[in-house]
């Protein structure tokens, strides 16, 4: 595994650990504007990982998984970052606190037009993430060396289409309300 990989992996740590210790701060030391301020360094994390990632191309280095995912993960950090955090916020507020609301299982067409929300932040992330990879591609110029962003952006587009399929699929066939009755 390459140097790029192991920051890749040390950027999704270090985004999970700063949404624990922002929420940790805010929630169970009571310090709501600190702990908005470490929920807003995630962002950080994208720039040093798309540094790192940008440097090792420029000086020479061919293209790995590693390097294509840090656009996609970038792309994805910014659609979904939002979203991510509100989703661990409410987790947080109910099962570590006992103070908030219990996170709420979606059926029926609320489900469905929450799922397609989520598929459609996908194809923002996409908007991000493929964009950046292709200009990756140009600045680099050299096909051999780059070759991972293609196969990267065709696996990518095959799952954002699936991902957009599987939403669609919520609106003909709804999630069904599994209450159960006890007799």
């Amino acid at each position: 595994m390459n140097f790029v990989a192991y920051i890749i992996i040390a950027c999704e740590i270090s985004f999970w650990a700063v949404i624990a210790l922002g929420l940790t701060v805010r929630y169970v030391f009571k310090q709501k504007q600190l702990g908005l301020f470490i929920l807003a360094l995630i962002p950080l994390i994208d720039v040093i990982l798309l540094v790192v990632t940008a440097i090792d191309l420029y000086h020479g280095a061919t293209a790995t998984v590693a390097h294509s995912i840090a656009p996609l993960y970038i792309g994805i950090s910014l659609a979904f970052g939002k979203s991510m955090i509100q989703w661990a916020d409410e987790r947080f507020q109910y099962y570590v606190t006992k103070q908030g609301p219990k996170p709420i299982r979606r059926t029926g067409y609320p489900h469905a037009m929450h799922s397609m929300k989520g598929s459609l932040r996908h194809v923002l992330a996409f908007a991000i993430g493929g964009p950046m990879i292709l200009f990756v591609k140009w600045y680099i110029d050299s096909p051999e060396r780059t070759l991972e962003f293609d196969n990267t952006l065709r696996l990518w587009t095959i799952i954002l289409v699936i991902d957009l399929l599987i939403s669609a699929s919520y609106f003909i066939w709804p999630r069904p309300n599994r209450k159960t009755s006890k007799s």
